[in-house]
């Protein structure tokens, strides 16, 4: 089964949960382009029009986040929110990339997706 958008973001993150190689990063990795590696993290910056839009779309993945009990570092600022995944838990407790951070990356482009338009 290939790796898509849509398969990740139909999946539900499992615990425990192994660290990814760097095989299956660049396989999942190009699952989702506007992501990236930044520090051994996944990383997507999303820009919006004023404070309210980007209040509104932290709002809305943190109810993702939470039901999938796999929380991002956020940083919020008036119209960009910088959101970074990783698996504290994973190789031994020294964190790493698993299944889980790709699966919360598709769900949060997701609820991007369907943001009314500028």
């Amino acid at each position: 089964m290939s790796i898509t958008a849509s398969t990740l973001a139909a999946a539900r993150s499992v615990q425990p949960i192994a660290a990814l190689d760097d095989a299956a990063i660049a396989a999942h990795l190009a699952a989702l382009p506007d992501w990236k590696i930044d520090g051994g993290k996944l990383a997507r910056s999303f820009a919006f029009g004023n404070y309210y839009e980007t209040l509104a779309f932290v709002n809305a993945i943190a109810w993702i986040i939470h039901a999938e009990d796999h929380h991002p570092e956020l940083t919020v600022t008036y119209n960009r929110c910088n959101v970074k995944f990783d698996t504290h838990s994973v190789n031994e407790g020294r964190g790493g990339l698993s299944a889980n951070d790709f699966i919360c990356a598709a769900k949060v482009d997701a609820i991007f997706a369907q943001r009314a338009p500028a």
